[in-house]
């Protein structure tokens, strides 16, 4: 018999029936230790958003026969340090692809239309047009992390007439056919772009990515947008160019973050900001119960997790 630990009644109902080996019992580790009945059963646990904390692997590294951690996130650096060791952890990689691509496109569309400057306006009730602000058809975008989440941007895009490139860490032709720069190009490659998203995870490989020098290298006019991490940007140097009038940035990630009450960033000019809502999809949605059907079938026939990405290492 194959016991899944889910957050709530919901998930559970939007899981439904499982099959005949395989049981559903509500836990959720943000709140409570493991049920006692339970504790030696559990084999999946299924975590709800903003999940990390040692506390709560603490709690699942107290459950001995866990063999999976499906976390609702595509990133996992947070928490790669506090897996209990032998447990698998599962990321939610395409889970969120659709969301966060819908963000960025919203985030360019607002930006390259000025949105927020005739929001502005409205709220002072004032007539202000801007009628030559530039379009996003006809413009260039480079996807800085052309995986899974980048062709969902890169789809979006050319659905808005954009021309779309990505960036990677080796050159090649992606399965949708775009063509993908090798990280190192990145100085030559950015001139060429009205538009660059930031779609990479934080690791030591891409932390403060986007430095002076890369931001030196985008033209006059262009956008920035985030919807990675908040570390892959050194927020120094991006505060520069935005009061210097030579770019422009839509950030639904930021360093720090949240963002504190009075940072610069807040008042900088031509700085558009969410609050990192881009990928946050309901656990009801079909995507995620459709990973969780999978990870139940491959414990079912002993295959390896979907989504694996690690094994931890941290006591239990």
């Amino acid at each position: 018999m194959i016991t899944v630990a889910v957050p709530d009644q919901q998930v559970a109902d939007a899981l439904g029936d499982l099959g005949d080996d395989v049981r559903l019992v509500l836990w959720n580790p943000k709140e409570t230790d493991a049920p006692d009945d339970e504790r030696d059963r559990i084999d999946l646990v299924c975590l709800p958003h903003l999940h990390g904390g040692r506390h709560i692997y603490g709690r699942i590294g107290t459950c001995p026969n866990v063999k999976v951690i499906q976390i609702p996130s595509a990133g996992y650096e947070h928490v790669a340090a506090i897996v209990p060791d032998g447990v698998v952890l599962a990321n939610a990689r395409g889970v969120h692809d659709t969301r966060v691509a819908e963000m960025t496109l919203a985030l360019a569309l607002a930006s390259r239309r000025r949105l927020p400057q005739y929001l502005d306006a409205q709220r002072r009730g004032v007539w202000e047009q801007d009628p030559w602000t530039p379009p996003l058809a006809d413009s260039r975008a480079l996807v800085v992390g052309y995986g899974s989440i980048g062709e969902a941007i890169g789809a979006r895009l050319r659905a808005c007439e954009v021309h779309v490139e990505g960036v990677a860490r080796s050159a090649r032709v992606a399965p949708d056919g775009t063509t993908v720069h090798a990280v190192a190009d990145l100085a030559t490659v950015l001139p060429g772009f009205d538009v660059v998203v930031i779609v990479t995870p934080h690791d030591e490989s891409t932390d403060r990515l986007v430095d002076a020098g890369f931001l030196a290298a985008m033209p006059d006019g262009a956008l920035l947008i985030n919807v990675g991490r908040g570390k892959v940007v050194d927020t120094d140097a991006l505060l520069a160019e935005l009061h210097a009038g030579r770019l422009h940035a839509a950030l639904d990630v930021t360093d720090p973050e949240p963002l504190p009450q009075g940072h610069p960033l807040w008042s900088a000019p031509n700085c558009l900001i969410t609050p990192h809502v881009a990928g946050f999809e309901v656990l009801t949605n079909r995507r995620y119960t459709d990973l969780v059907r999978r990870q139940v079938v491959a414990l079912r026939e002993g295959a390896e997790a979907p989504n694996a990405v690690m094994v931890g290492s941290a006591p239990r």
